[in-house]
């Protein structure tokens, strides 16, 4: 076993280590194999030489973070641990530079390793399924893309639409047309966009279309130019819906597709147009595929419990 010692210098330990020294805690936990140890602004590292190098590595990333940020929170922890076990990297800028700017100044960006393959995933691409349950903030992160890219001008318009399927409710009680009925449906959409774009110029865009929320069924027969696209739920097409849809992709537009296929909502007999998309194009150039799980639930920590709770059932139950 060798040593290796780590000085922290013009650090303030709190900031970098974290209260009761929650941010060397959780590395040292990644790392079963080797000792770290923190005293005042040293950090003693001992193991075997392959570890003690990727965690003088993780260290050091987490140093710079510090000297860039002036702070490392417990979240930068674990997104640096996540990119250093993830053999596909996505690069630093795009877990530490915000997507957009939030109405009360808050910078929006990804907080776990796998929004940031979704950010990276949307810059390489022009068609990207972004998949995992409920919390994982893919909706959240792609609306952030979608006003990200109407605010640098690289679209005209944004198109955000989902299936007018009911979760267990009834659609017809509901009064007004197919868009008034599905409206409270979007409900999450409206909340996003409200965290990112100011009342006034939110009511502006709408009014001149530049920003569309729309039922699925309104985009037949459309072509939708220079345009960022998200569907919404899309667990709950149909297979022609789905068709229908990515047919919609004119020049110059980006189409970002989120699902969860935990909570389909279609008839029994009927066939999700996600879960056959994923199969028909999965390898095609151009469109890429982005999961996401329970580490990237960023609600109420029960919610990470919960859905690791309904995983585990479910492959008990599984024929």
């Amino acid at each position: 076993m060798i040593e290796k010692v780590i000085t922290l210098e013009n650090v303030s330990l709190v900031d970098f280590l974290g209260t009761e020294n929650i941010n060397i805690k959780e590395v040292a936990s990644a790392f079963p194999a080797s000792k770290i140890i923190s005293r005042g602004n040293e950090i003693r590292i001992q193991g075997q030489t392959p570890e003690i190098v990727k965690i003088n590595e993780i260290i050091n990333s987490l140093l710079a973070h510090y000297n860039k940020y002036g702070k490392v929170t417990h979240e930068n922890v674990i997104n640096y641990l996540e990119k250093e076990s993830n053999s596909e990297t996505v690069p630093q800028e795009i877990l530490d530079d915000a997507l957009v700017y939030g109405t009360k100044g808050t910078a929006i960006k990804p907080k776990t390793f796998n929004q940031a393959q979704l950010v990276q995933s949307a810059y390489e691409n022009d068609l990207v399924f972004a998949l995992g349950p409920a919390g994982t903030g893919k909706t959240y992160i792609s609306v952030a893309l979608a006003v990200r890219a109407l605010k640098n001008k690289q679209v005209k318009k944004i198109v955000i639409t989902r299936p007018a399927v009911e979760a267990g409710e009834h659609l017809g009680f509901l009064p007004g047309d197919l868009k008034e009925k599905i409206d409270p449906y979007l409900r999450p959409i409206y909340d996003a966009l409200d965290d990112m774009i100011p009342a006034e110029k939110l009511k502006y865009y709408q009014d001149n279309r530049i920003i569309e929320i729309a039922p699925l069924a309104y985009m037949r027969g459309r072509t939708l130019n220079k345009a960022f696209i998200l569907l919404d739920e899309a667990q709950n097409t149909t297979a022609m819906q789905m068709k229908m849809f990515l047919t919609r992709m004119g020049l110059n537009s980006k189409i970002i597709v989120t699902g969860d296929q935990s909570q389909l909502d279609l008839p029994k007999n009927q066939k999700s147009g996600l879960q056959e998309v994923i199969r028909i194009l999965k390898g095609v150039e151009g469109i890429g595929f982005v999961n996401l799980d329970a580490k990237d639930v960023v609600r109420h920590k029960l919610v990470k419990a919960i859905i690791n709770a309904y995983d585990k059932h479910d492959k008990k139950i599984t024929p």
